[in-house]
């Protein structure tokens, strides 16, 4: 990304904000009626870790890398809806692929209302090494880790109560 896409991009994030706002509402009334989320998680996630955290989102479909930070650390940013219906049950978030750069991955665990609750950031070795432990098909070949299992390998950085 140029810095004149990273320029354009960081003067667009408050009208990206108010975007997301209205789907945020459309996502509500749509999860109400129907019991499923809408599929809006991802970008919701990205651009509340970037707002949240100061840092800077990549342009679109950039392979292997959602966000930026000021040292140039790249960031993965997974985002999962936590209703109390899925509570009860595990949760897997997104493929990892390691096969892309970056440094570190974000979960942003979001609310029925598609608030963050919490993000919590893993380095990548401790990524490494969680999908390459032996025992899950899911876990090994497909990228994938449950909410549980990422959290173990990983630090809370940002919770909504430290901000009440």
């Amino acid at each position: 990304m140029t810095v004149q896409e990273q320029e354009q991009l960081a003067g667009s994030i408050q009208e990206i904000g108010t975007i997301l706002e209205r789907a945020r509402a459309a996502a509500i009334d749509y999860y109400r009626l129907t019991g499923k989320p809408l599929g809006i998680t991802g970008e919701i996630g990205e651009y509340e870790a970037a707002r949240l955290l100061g840092l800077t989102l990549a342009a679109a479909r950039e392979p292997g890398f959602d966000a930026i930070d000021s040292a140039g650390l790249r960031y993965q940013i997974k985002a999962r809806l936590i209703t109390e219906l899925g509570r009860r049950r595990s949760q897997q978030i997104g493929a990892i692929k390691l096969t892309h750069p970056w440094h570190r991955i974000l979960l942003v665990l979001l609310d029925a209302s598609y608030c963050v609750t919490a993000i919590w950031q893993a380095e990548r070795q401790c990524i490494e090494a969680a999908l390459s432990a032996p025992g899950s098909k899911s876990r090994n070949e497909r990228g994938a880790l449950a909410v549980s299992k990422f959290k173990s390998v990983a630090d809370p950085i940002w919770t909504r109560l430290d901000k009440a």
